[in-house]
């Protein structure tokens, strides 16, 4: 009889190990349903990119006070305000537990935009001229949002974690504050660039767009406008270097095909309270969000409230 290798008997253990730890560690993104990794909590990685947040803002050239960063304010806790209200009627206020929203603006050329853990958004002022009305730039600031509701950055640190360390996870790297910071460092690395971090997959994207698309029109932002948003957005990288936060996104092609395979589905959510208004001149807007009083204020900093 032939005798078992002792390795590949150690091998298959931690292959099924491995296997389960996975398996067990998997949740769920809000909306579309889609599974996907979490090896480290929200509460890690939140904690994990805060740092680099700070750092980043202690030395961005942030405009304060202006129309635009006022839009940028007034965009982004409408549609966070529009998250936490059908959180809350549809039971899942837990899932924002942690959140602190802020919404930057940068006064900077790029054309870009980036959100990081527990509610961080940072909108660069070389994109106001692309975007051109508010709906428009909410078509980018609900994007990012739910890049922070979708934990797409959680999923990012777990794939590192699976893919560098491997059968070290059963070792407990996840008890190991160091690693987990250079991990951290890795994934949320802002430094001392702009929105330098480590890109979304993009099926992250294309959910992204989606998620963005739904709660905009949540907020009473037509949906509509992503398309000859995304046009603009095409025009204005043709001939040019690809914007930052696009550079692994999908083609300009392929994201207009799928916004518009999906639109029927979004506007199911819209409740026809758009706004109609360019970057230069804001206008207060009512805020339109699925039915029910009862609901708390969403958690923010200081800076401002609803």
């Amino acid at each position: 009889m032939k005798q078992k290798n002792p390795l590949t008997s150690i091998r298959y253990t931690i292959t099924l190990l491995l296997t389960g730890l996975l398996l067990s560690s998997c949740g769920s993104v809000p909306f579309t349903g889609r599974r996907q990794l979490q090896l480290v909590s929200n509460e890690e990685v939140i904690a994990l990119s805060l740092q680099q947040y700070q750092e980043f803002i202690r030395t961005a050239p942030l405009e304060s006070g202006t129309a635009d960063a006022q839009m940028v304010t007034r965009i982004g806790s409408r549609i966070a305000k529009a998250v936490e209200t059908f959180y809350t009627n549809n039971g899942y206020q837990s899932e924002l537990e942690n959140y602190a929203w802020e919404f930057k603006l940068v006064k900077e050329n790029s054309v870009n935009a980036f959100a990081m853990p527990g509610g961080k958004v940072v909108i660069y002022t070389g994109l106001l001229p692309v975007t051109q009305t508010e709906e428009a730039l909410a078509v980018v600031i609900g994007h990012e949002i739910a890049h922070v509701i979708a934990r797409h950055s959680n999923e990012r640190l777990s794939q590192q974690v699976a893919l560098q360390y491997g059968g070290a996870i059963a070792g407990g790297l996840l008890g190991n504050s160091q690693a987990m910071q250079q991990l951290g460092s890795t994934v949320f690395g802002l430094g001392a660039q702009f929105g330098v971090m480590m890109p979304y997959a993009r099926k992250q994207e294309y959910e992204a767009d989606e998620i963005g698309l739904i709660v905009m029109a949540m907020a009473g932002y037509n949906p509509q406008v992503a398309v000859p948003f995304w046009t603009r957005m095409a025009q204005n990288s043709q001939g040019g270097e690809v914007p930052e936060f696009l550079s692994t996104h999908p083609t300009d092609s392929k994201r207009i095909a799928r916004i518009n395979e999906i639109m029927p589905q979004v506007l199911t959510y819209y409740k026809g309270a758009g706004v109609q208004n360019t970057t230069s001149t804001p206008i207060e807007t009512k805020a339109a969000v699925p039915a029910g009083s009862d609901t708390k204020k969403a958690r923010t900093s200081e800076e401002w409230s609803f």
